[in-house]
């Protein structure tokens, strides 16, 4: 993941502004959870202000566009967590779990490091969104990158799984947060804050892009796509999962 990131994560701050919608959203889910990890923090956006975090991070190219004011990071993997058993009320990982090489220890090490309760955001399919139509390759990289109930479950133990449906002006731009903006896919630095464009192979972007480009120019989009266009929000498959810990 740090290779990854290292490559692709220098516009993540200006790109990826926290929603606060969705923020609210996560600082319901931590509960009163006083005191958290935030695991694969990236540049620390959803890290609540008024609690005490520690960030964990392995891509040095994020840490850096962490603000002065964000919270304590380690440079660490979610494999390896360097923090003591039960040493947080909670531990938070928002977007990042699909990117892990090993995604069971990673999970297994949240549970290790947290005494309450674990908050993951992560990311279920696009299903029948439009998107997949002009990039197919992203229906296989969903299946292959995120992981299923079942294996959440496994790790974690009982969990409690709601759909956050994403606002039509989100502010906060990861893969789904268009879904009402075409026109955002055809910016080169929209699509560098999405780390999925950065596995597609580049033949797959250039035709997509040129057939997005063409529906929009034509008005095919447009009327295709008529009832999303009344929307204000739509689940697009982004799921926050909570699983309470055993005392």
């Amino acid at each position: 993941m740090s290779q990854l990131y290292d490559r692709i994560g220098a516009g993540y701050g200006a790109r990826r502004i926290p929603d606060p919608r969705i923020a609210e959203a996560i600082k319901a889910a931590l509960g009163d959870a006083r005191s958290l990890a935030n695991v694969g923090a990236g540049a620390g956006a959803y890290e609540p202000r008024d609690r005490t975090v520690v960030a964990i991070e392995p891509s040095r190219t994020m840490i850096r566009q962490r603000p002065t004011t964000a919270a304590p990071v380690v440079c660490a993997s979610a494999s390896a967590i360097p923090l003591r058993d039960a040493s947080f009320d909670a531990a938070l990982a928002i977007l990042t779990i699909h990117h892990w090489p090993d995604r069971m220890l990673g999970l297994t090490e949240l549970r290790r490091i947290a005494r309450r309760r674990v908050v993951i955001l992560t990311h279920e399919h696009l299903g029948s969104l439009w998107l997949t139509e002009y990039f197919p390759s992203i229906r296989r990289i969903d299946s292959d990158d995120f992981p299923s109930d079942g294996e959440l479950e496994e790790a974690l133990g009982p969990l409690s799984i709601r759909p956050l449906p994403i606002p039509h002006d989100c502010s906060d731009g990861f893969l789904g947060a268009y879904w009402r903006r075409p026109q955002a896919y055809l910016d080169p630095g929209v699509r560098s804050a999405i780390s999925i464009f950065a596995k597609l192979p580049p033949i797959e972007i250039e035709a997509g892009l040129a057939r997005l480009q063409s529906d929009l120019d034509s008005g095919r989009w447009h009327a295709s796509q008529r009832a999303l266009l009344e929307c204000e929000a739509l689940d697009v498959g982004y799921r926050l999962v909570t699983a309470e810990l055993e005392a």
